[in-house]
């Protein structure tokens, strides 16, 4: 009868400290599911309303720019500044209810791991930045070496503007990273010792290989400065009439004919201009 009595003293005590435990934290998780009710309805209300405001300010016509570089190929992918900025918005807010919460229900380590993550978001969202600035400089930068050659005349404009592009996508990428916190001093030594080869071996066979292309237009430059289209000249045997100045030509017209001369040629010889 003593040891039947002892048991039901013990179950009694035990669903007594039970029953006190569950009402001492049923407050806490009350409180939590509060705090994530009223963080989702925060949530639904500033990403409604920062929606808004990046329409209004036209964030769109820069995810448009961006898509028109065509800096991920022509694939489906397309950068959506938008949904970016309020994707981070929404996490980041989600984050900071879960720490409220978490710190409610005394989950300390819970708590400190959110904290951590969400201290590591800036970072992470300056580093996105800093990599799609890569991509807009090294297409300006391609864009512009690619009309420079262009209006030059001459060859390989898109080999150098890829070049180049690639070269300023890839530094910004690596800059990307040491914001986020990756250590890239193996990849840096590396890229650093490729491209640190290539170009020197692309600057000697390009230095070597266009010598006489710079030369001419050297020469061109200085023959405009002299002479001009629809100057009378005589050079040589032949005259005529200037019709055109090139980079490394000068179209005469004469009476017999339409002739080509080389610039060094009419740099070389001594040229008569008759009024």
């Amino acid at each position: 009868m003593e040891t039947l009595n002892n048991w039901k003293n013990l179950t009694i005590d035990s669903l007594s400290s039970m029953g006190k435990e569950i009402a001492a934290v049923f407050p806490k998780i009350i409180g939590a599911i509060t705090i994530l009710i009223v963080g989702w309805l925060v949530i639904k209300i500033v990403l409604f309303l920062l929606g808004k405001i990046l329409k209004l300010t036209k964030v769109n016509t820069l995810s448009e720019r961006i898509n028109d570089m065509n800096a991920f190929g022509k694939g489906d992918f397309k950068v959506d500044i938008v949904k970016i900025i309020l994707g981070f918005v929404k996490w980041g807010l989600m984050l900071v209810f879960l720490i409220v919460a978490a710190d409610i229900l005394n989950w300390g380590v819970i708590s400190n791991e959110i904290g951590v993550l969400l201290r590591y978001l800036p970072r992470f969202f300056s580093a996105l930045v800093l990599l799609m600035i890569g991509f807009y400089i090294g297409n300006l930068v391609k864009n512009t070496v690619k009309r420079l050659f262009d209006s030059l005349e001459l060859g390989g404009s898109n080999l150098v503007s890829n070049l180049l592009f690639y070269i300023i996508v890839i530094f910004m990428s690596i800059t990307a990273l040491n914001q986020a916190g990756v250590d890239t001093t193996i990849i840096t030594n590396n890229i650093t010792m490729i491209l640190g080869s290539f170009l020197l071996a692309f600057g000697l066979g390009l230095g070597l290989g266009s010598k006489d292309i710079i030369a001419d237009i050297l020469r061109s430059y200085y023959t405009r400065k002299t002479y001009a289209v629809g100057d009378k000249i005589t050079i040589g045997d032949d005259s005529g009439v200037i019709e055109a100045i090139e980079n490394n030509s000068l179209t005469l017209l004469t009476k017999t004919g339409k002739f080509v001369i080389p610039i060094k040629d009419v740099v070389a010889q001594k040229i008569e201009i008759r009024s």
